[in-house]
């Protein structure tokens, strides 16, 4: 019986060794899925009309971005810090018309108004500020 099983498993292994003839191919049209032109693109982050919160030096400050990419950041009455701001690649870059200290870019992500994200600059800082809802600001007088 051991004999019957083993000529039996070594025939089957031979059979599924064995090529069938393969059945003739068709030739078919298949059609490549173009791009849609009509498909949006993800928006572009923008730091133009944008208001954020955040904490800095103690400070509970705001700072908001107008259209034209002047920035103003206020902590409460006191004035901190005003100057242009623009956007280079993925990072937001700020220079202050009250110091000598030139370009300081920070990292940036998209963000709706309520959501926070932790921004990092070129010289390592960090902060997590929060985006609120556009409040077109002035230096206080």
């Amino acid at each position: 019986m051991k004999k019957l099983l083993l000529i039996a498993g070594c025939a089957a292994l031979a059979a599924c060794g064995q090529k069938e003839e393969a059945a003739p191919v068709e030739e078919t049209n298949v059609a490549i899925a173009e791009p849609d032109a009509n498909v949006a693109e993800p928006a572009e982050f923008t730091l133009a009309e944008t208001t954020w919160t955040f904490t800095r030096d103690g400070k509970a400050i705001q700072e908001s971005i107008d259209a034209g990419g002047n920035y103003i950041a206020n902590a409460g009455k006191e004035h901190v810090d005003h100057g242009t701001a623009v956007m280079k690649g993925d990072k937001a870059c700020f220079t202050s018309a009250m110091d000598k200290e030139g370009e300081l870019c920070w990292t940036t992500a998209a963000t709706d108004i309520g959501q926070s994200m932790e921004t990092t600059s070129d010289k390592g800082e960090k902060l997590t500020v929060t985006r609120v809802a556009y409040v077109p600001m002035t230096i206080p007088g």
